[in-house]
């Protein structure tokens, strides 16, 4: 199995759900910006909604940072907008709802559950350049925080605008990072 990491983001073309529209989005739309993949199992379910509901609540949050989020499931765009239609929780998404019936990006990512035809909880983040720089996957009875997202996407464009530097565990913006050398070695 290849590291995800660094590795460049697989080409698509995927049908989505966005504020009462269809519409559709690739690869190429996703260059030259910082994005979230945020795989999730099923419409319709349990934990799903909760996880995309504090996405939506931190969307603003993520678009003032520069970071387009995409939520990915195998549901179709049909299902997504029914979902949107029949639920307030997911009437709160702004954010575009991926349809990956065929499963073809979700494999891509690693995170596609065969038998199931399902996603895990998968999350991950792709720099302007195309690099998927932060990899997450999650047993599907576990749901992820998105303010701990927030934090690592902080991190993860902070190290990119600055790399000499590394973040240690915990850190938030505005507070001190490492630079990386001998001096350090054995003093942390």
């Amino acid at each position: 199995m290849q590291p995800i990491i660094n590795s460049q983001l697989p080409a698509f073309k995927l049908q989505a759900y966005q504020n009462g529209n269809f519409r559709t989005v690739g690869s190429d739309d996703v260059k030259g910006t910082w994005a979230i993949f945020f795989f999730y199992p099923a419409d319709f379910t349990f934990v799903c909604p909760t996880e995309l509901e504090d996405m939506a609540d931190k969307y603003a949050r993520f678009q003032e940072m520069g970071v387009e989020v995409y939520s990915v499931s195998t549901d179709s765009h049909f299902v997504h907008k029914a979902w949107h239609d029949a639920s307030a929780t997911i009437r709160k998404i702004a954010y575009p709802m991926l349809a990956d019936h065929t499963g073809a990006l979700s494999r891509a990512f690693g995170v596609l559950i065969e038998e199931e035809g399902l996603a895990c909880r998968g999350t991950f983040v792709v720099n302007p350049e195309g690099q998927i720089k932060i990899a997450e996957i999650h047993d599907n009875g576990i749901g992820r925080n998105a303010d701990e997202l927030l934090r690592k996407v902080e991190a993860a464009q902070f190290v990119a605008s600055h790399p000499d530097q590394v973040c240690p565990a915990k850190w938030k913006k505005g507070e001190a990072t490492l630079k990386p050398s001998i001096d350090l070695v054995g003093k942390i």
